[in-house]
Formats: structure tokens, C-alpha cells, sequence
């Protein structure tokens, strides 16, 4: 059975454009029509850029045309700070490649999630930490107006606490004050143990809040809010039924190379391993989700990160050396 199948059998969505990238053409053993992929390194990781150029490619990954950076570095997971200063960086020069900004630019940069749960508090701990400037610009004298552009924050919560779509806050806040750009910021779910706090995606496109666990809701992009999305994903989590598959992979691979353990491996058939995962989770609806203990820390210094990368993407005179001074 191919991966994508067995994904598509376990109700797994891969929120990461660069996993199913990988996937996909892994599976075709060859490049993929109306896909495009570019890769460069830095010091500490490096950055693949997943490009849907058409149609085809749409039909072929599942998601929109556009660009998806997909940063990944296991130094994320570290507690370096000079380290996280270097990446946010990084960050902040992909951020200004891809937006557009102009000098009287206002931006809006909303963190989606929820902050009772540490998992998926990364968009409203990066709001926490990050800083507001567009009531300088309104009420403020102009000299502390220098070298900032307009930015206004919120996190909008989700719709278990407010009852509200979260599209639908956005959208009534965005009618309101008529920013030229939306970031949103949001945890992801991982197709691999590996990527968890260890990969940030950038993406053109948008997002979906909420899909990644399964939890479908009204996109929040271009078309839904009448100006350009940039959406930025950190996973967190990753689903406990591909933790099962990926063990099961690896003892398959075990009993295949052992000439004494063909029987068993013969009397193993991959369908009904995925239905004894199935199984095991069904306790809760095959959507068990898990995160590291150490995601308290992990979610923190992600956020700190991504907080400064927009600061050194957003305003012209932030000097970069004493980013971390301008940030809660």
C-alpha cells in the first residue's frame, strides 16, 4: 500500500507542503508536473521552497498555487539564543521577499490557536510577545514613528471559547481598520516525529485553521479576506497513528532482513496492521495526538523567534542586534 493511501485510510492530513512533496514524488519516482522545488542552506538548516505552479500541480499536492518555504533546522529545539537570533533572521529575509511592503504599509498579524492549550498556543504566544505600533501612528507624536511601519496584533481565540468562526473575527477586524497585509500565525500537524519544533513553513496561500487535526474550518486566505494571507506553521504535534505505522515500518523492515522471521513476516499483512491502529485508537476517534514533554519550552522559543523575525521584517529601522529589546 502506498503512503498516501495508508494516510488517506488513517484520516491523516499533512499540513507541511514539503511532506507531501516528498511523498508524493517519492511515489512517482520522478518530479512533479506543475511542482517546482528549490533548495538552499544556511548555517544552522536549511530551506526548501515547494512552488505550485498550475492546476496539475493543485490536482497533485491537494492544496493552492503558490509558494510554501519550508524551513527546517534542528537548532529550534535548542536553547541557544544567538542561535534563534541567526534563524529569525533567516525568517525575517524569506518574510521580505515574499510580502510586498510598501512605507505606509499596515500589517495585521493574527496568532490562531488556543492558549489553554500549550500544543497549539504558538500563534497566541507569538501575539504575547510581539509588538503593536499601528496607535503610534494615530496618537502618537511622529518622531516615535521612525523606522516603524503600522502593526496591529490580536489572537481571536477559537471557536470552542468564542462561539465565533475564527474567520469570522478575523474578517470583521479586517473591514474594520483595512490592512494591506494579514500574517497569521498557527501550530501544524506533523507527518513525522522528526519535524515536530523542528521546522517552520512559510506559505503564500493561507490556511485552514484547524485541519491539521481534523477540525475543518472557513479558510482564511485572499479570497475569504480581500487581501494577500501569508501564513506562517510551526508543527507541534504529530498524529499517534503514524507513530504506530512508522514503528510498524521498522519492524517490517526488521523481519524482512531476517531469514528466520519470514514467517512471521509473511502472516503480517499491512491491512490489518492498519486496522489493529485503527483499533487501539478508536477510544478517541482515531485522532489521538501527541507532543513532546518538553513542548512548554519548545513553544515558547518558537514563538520568541517567529516574533522577531516579523519585527526585522516589518520595520525598516529595527536594528537587528537589539531586536530583542523591542519584543515583550
Amino acid at each position: 500500500m502506498k503512503s498516501s493511501e495508508l494516510y488517506s485510510l488513517l484520516g491523516v492530513h499533512l499540513d507541511l507542503a514539503v511532506e507531501a512533496h516528498e511523498l508524493l514524488r517519492g511515489e512517482a519516482g520522478r518530479e512533479i508536473p506543475g511542482v517546482q522545488m528549490d533548495e538552499e542552506s544556511f548555517a544552522n538548516g536549511k530551506i526548501k521552497t515547494i512552488t505550485i505552479l498550475d492546476e496539475q500541480g493543485e490536482a497533485i499536492m491537494g492544496r493552492p498555487r503558490g509558494s510554501y518555504v519550508t524551513l527546517e533546522s534542528g537548532a529550534l529545539r535548542e536553547n541557544d539564543k544567538m542561535i534563534h537570533k541567526e534563524i529569525s533572521q533567516v525568517i525575517a529575509d524569506k518574510l521580505k521577499q515574499i510580502i510586498p511592503l510598501q512605507e505606509n504599509s499596515t500589517i495585521m498579524i493574527v496568532g490562531l490557536g488556543n492558549w489553554n492549550a500549550t500544543p497549539d498556543s504558538l500563534g497566541p504566544k507569538v501575539i504575547e510577545t510581539s509588538m503593536a505600533t499601528r496607535h503610534l501612528f494615530h496618537y502618537a507624536p511622529p518622531e516615535l514613528q521612525q523606522g516603524l511601519r503600522s502593526v496591529c496584533i490580536m489572537a481571536p481565540g477559537v471557536l470552542g471559547l468564542t462561539g465565533i468562526e475564527t474567520a469570522e473575527i478575523i474578517k470583521g477586524t479586517v473591514d474594520r481598520i483595512h490592512p494591506d497585509f494579514l500574517i497569521c500565525i498557527d501550530a501544524l500537524a506533523a507527518g513525522s516525529v522528526e519535524r515536530i519544533n523542528s521546522t517552520i513553513q512559510i506559505a503564500t496561500t493561507g490556511i485552514s485553521p484547524g485541519s491539521g487535526v481534523g477540525n475543518n474550518r472557513m479558510g482564511i486566505n485572499q479570497e475569504s479576506m480581500g487581501i494577500p494571507v501569508i501564513a506562517i506553521g510551526v508543527p507541534t504535534v504529530v498524529q499517534a497513528s503514524i507513530i504506530a505505522h512508522q514503528a510498524m515500518e521498522q519492524l517490517f523492515t526488521h523481519l524482512r532482513s531476517t531469514p528466520s522471521m519470514q514467517t512471521v513476516y509473511n502472516g503480517l499483512q499491512p491491512v490489518a496492521v492498519n486496522e489493529i491502529i485503527k483499533q487501539v485508537l478508536e477510544p478517541f476517534g482515531g485522532q489521538l495526538m501527541v507532543t513532546p514533554k518538553e513542548i512548554d519550552e519548545q513553544i515558547s522559543n518558537t514563538a520568541t523567534i517567529i516574533a522577531m523575525a516579523l519585527a526585522l521584517a516589518l520595520h525598516p529601522g529595527m536594528p537587528p542586534e537589539k531586536v530583542e529589546h523591542y519584543l515583550h
